[in-house]
């Protein structure tokens, strides 16, 4: 039996100094014809992890578009985020070293 009321705490990891609630935004029920935006932050070896996620998105059916930040250091830039908002449904962020 699932506790649907179980509450969860996400850290957010840019610093804030007080807890913020947010609302989960909506997720598609299947990733089956949606596209998929790929974020890599531009760490070593965050390509080798999104080429994988690539491979298993593309054998369920999604669509794959592909994104690279100019360095990890910084937010991406505007127009970048833009691209990637009007692009895409759903987006996966590469974290890994």
């Amino acid at each position: 039996m699932t506790n649907t009321s179980m509450t969860r705490s996400i850290l957010d990891p840019t610093g804030e100094r007080s807890l913020v609630d947010r609302q989960l935004a909506t997720r598609p029920n299947s990733l089956e014809g949606v596209t998929v935006g790929l974020l890599n932050i531009s760490k070593p070896r965050g390509d080798v992890f999104l080429d994988r996620i690539e491979e298993r998105l593309t054998t369920i059916g999604a669509a794959v578009n592909r994104y690279t930040k100019p360095t990890f250091a910084k937010p991406a830039p505007v127009d970048l985020r833009h691209k990637i908002a009007t692009e895409c449904q759903v987006v996966i962020e590469a974290l890994a070293d």
